[in-house]
């Protein structure tokens, strides 16, 4: 078999500037058709989304898949909580750590891989506002001196 590569569907870049990032899973996600065709359009927001486990099973909530424009009355709703398919051995070690105080689950990047809807979901903890602006504060010094070398450069 072929291999077909990674589409990048769409990115939650959010979730790196509010939590701090420890470790990060690969998860296939339950979808309907006209979702799967929606997302071939790009056309996801994993912004304010989260990932929690309800009965044993692991579930995305808060991702907004649009309707599909050419969809009919059996579209999807946009907001649904949608499962994801992870090993049974992987759902148990999550489970111990998000019941740890301060963890929980974040989709940071969903995408195609081998034609198949995939979800990165990252163990995380929340920045406290200090980390936030630090960040921040170490950002613009790295463009400051980005931006230093490169008019060195010039002359």
């Amino acid at each position: 078999m072929k291999t077909i590569g990674v589409k990048l569907i769409a990115q939650n870049k959010k979730a790196y500037h509010d939590y701090h990032i420890e470790e990060t899973f690969e998860a296939g996600i339950v979808l309907t058709g006209t979702e799967v065709k929606s997302l071939r359009q790009g056309r996801a927001n994993l912004r304010d989304s989260y990932a929690a486990f309800e009965g044993g099973e692991l579930y995305l909530i808060g991702v907004h898949i649009s309707p599909y424009e050419q969809g009919n009355i059996f579209n999807h709703d946009p907001l649904r909580n949608r499962k994801l398919l992870m090993h049974r051995s992987e759902l148990k070690r999550l489970v111990g750590k998000i019941q740890r105080t301060g963890y929980t689950m974040v989709p940071t990047k969903m995408y195609f891989k081998d034609g198949r809807a995939k979800v990165e979901v990252a163990l995380a903890r929340g920045k406290a506002l200090y980390d936030k602006r630090e960040a921040l504060a170490r950002k613009d010094a790295q463009r400051d001196v980005e931006r230093a070398l490169r008019e060195r450069q010039k002359g």
